[in-house]
Parts: structure tokens; sequence; C-alpha cells
């Protein structure tokens, strides 16, 4: 069946998805360049909607502001899904969006958690019990593989056991991100590592908010990388489950450029304190030509 055509205008609005996206996030952006046309550009318009939005929601200079920035959000979606008249400062991005969520079938209800998970940042800075850091890795990260499998394309069949793989790959990538970003974290008030597990290795909150290397911190982190790993584990399993070649390459560039950061902060031996763990441009390309190859090959 023909894909159906695309407009110049709307051409135009999945191009300005593209820069943002290119301009916002290097990792994903060369992880995405495999995908086939159509399907790259729903990626681009489901990234720029988050990115946009969370960016708002972090520029923005007080709490009513923030809440002003996910009131725009949901307004998007309603554009997007119902058809509304957007905002004129908007309505490239309800174009391409409108267009990708039609396009694959994406459920709304991904974009609310999505949203939902910005506005939890906006009231909680801290997390008692790991299970609290999990649902929102969840709202963070879980939605947009949930995304990106609707995109990427599954067997009916294979519904419910992708959405769990690719609910948990989201979850590796998220808990190496609070990792990676403790220092940033910190610096803005926020811990999310959970509480009663910091209390277990004696950290401190003073601690992770003054940066201090402890020995306490190294094994709290190391057993927070044990976790990603786990997560991660799980998350290769949705490879099989995507038909389409480019897709599982695609998918397995994303997980594993974010797990070579998680190995860079293991090798680092946990001190996210001192620098920014991020590997070099050259050598996130030569993994993802790696990772690509791997997973070209047809599923086992």
């Amino acid at each position: 069946m023909p894909e159906p055509a695309v407009s110049p205008e709307l051409l135009d609005a999945y191009e300005r998805c593209r820069r943002f996206t290119r301009r916002r996030a290097a990792n994903f952006y060369l992880a995405f360049a495999i995908l086939p046309p159509p399907r790259r550009r729903a990626i681009y318009a489901a990234y720029a909607f988050a990115g946009t939005i969370d960016d708002a929601v972090d520029d923005a200079a007080s709490d009513e502001r923030r809440r002003a920035a996910l009131s725009r959000a949901r307004a998007l979606l309603d554009c997007a899904y119902e058809g509304r008249e957007p905002h004129p400062r908007d309505a490239w991005l309800a174009a391409a969006l409108g267009d990708a969520v039609r396009r694959f079938g994406i459920p709304r209800r991904h974009f609310d958690d999505l949203a939902d998970g910005m506005e939890q940042d906006l009231t909680q800075t801290r997390y008692e019990a790991f299970e609290d850091v999990e649902a929102y890795c969840y709202r963070a990260a879980s939605v947009i593989g949930l995304i990106c499998i609707e995109i990427f394309g599954y067997r009916p069949a294979d519904r419910e056991a992708a959405a769990d793989r690719a609910i948990a790959m989201g979850k590796g990538l998220q808990i190496t991100n609070i990792m990676r970003d403790v220092r940033e974290d910190a610096e803005r008030g926020r811990i999310y590592l959970a509480l009663d597990d910091m209390r277990r290795h004696g950290v401190d909150e003073a601690d992770v908010l003054a940066g201090r290397m402890t020995e306490g911190f190294r094994a709290l982190m190391s057993e927070y990388a044990e976790r990603a790993y786990g997560f991660y584990a799980e998350g290769e399993r949705l490879l099989p489950l995507l038909p389409e070649r480019r897709s599982r390459m695609c998918c397995n560039g994303l997980q594993g450029v974010y797990r070579v950061i998680l190995d860079a902060i293991v090798a680092a031996d946990h001190d996210v304190f001192s620098r920014r763990i991020s590997p070099s441009k050259a050598g996130r390309a030569a993994k993802l030509l790696q990772l690509w190859a791997s997973a070209a090959l047809p599923p086992r």
C-alpha cells in the first residue's frame, strides 16, 4: 500500500523537526538517520514535541510560566489528535505531529504520560523508593519507547511483549541519564536517586548536593548501573520483534549509544562529579556503525 502523499508545507514542517532534533540531540539524531523517510520524519516530529516542551519548561523563569508551557503541550496534542487550530507559533509542530500520529496510529495516552512526567518535575525533587524512580523513568523515557515501537512497526501478536521490552529499554536509558546528570540535577536542587537507596549506602543529601565522591556514593552508583544493565538486557529482546530491518538498526543504535555512556560511567569508577561523562563524537559514530551492522541481520 503506497504511503500517503506529503505536501510541500508538511515537508517543511517535518524539516523543522529534523533540524530541531539534530541541534538538540546528536545521539538520537544519528540513530534515527538509518530509518526510511516516513518513519524517520515521524520520529523527528515526536522528538521535536517532547524537546520543545521540555525546553520551554526548563527555561521558564517561574512555576507559572512552566505550567503555561505544559498547557501549551496539551493544547498541541489537541491540535494533533483533534484537529483544533494551533497557535501560529506552533503550527509547524502541530502539523508534523498530527500527520505522524495518524500515519502510525500512535495512542495519545503516551504523549499525555510524557506531559505528566514533565509536570511531575515541577513539584517533586526527591524520590523515596526505587519504585518511585522507576515510575518517573516510565513517564520520562519508557513512553518514548512506546511511541517509537508504533513507528518502528511490530507484528500484532507481539504487541504486549514489544511494549514490555520497550518500557524496560526506556528505563535503562533514563537511569543512565540520571547517573550521568547527578551533578547538573543537584545544581537545580534535584536528586533522582532514591532516598532509601542513599540511606542504605550511607549517602547524605548534602553529599550529593555538594558533589562529594564517597565510597558509599560509588557503591550506590554501582547498584544503579547494575539495574540499568538489567533493563538494557531486557530491552535488547525487543529487536527480534521488529520485522523491519532498519527499525531494528535504529532501535539497537538508540540503546547501544546510551549503554556506551553507562560503560563510560562505570569505567570512570562512577565519578560523575568531576566532569560530565560523554563519549567522543568519533567514538559514538564508530559504535553506532557497529550497532547498526549487528542489528541488520535477520532476527532470530
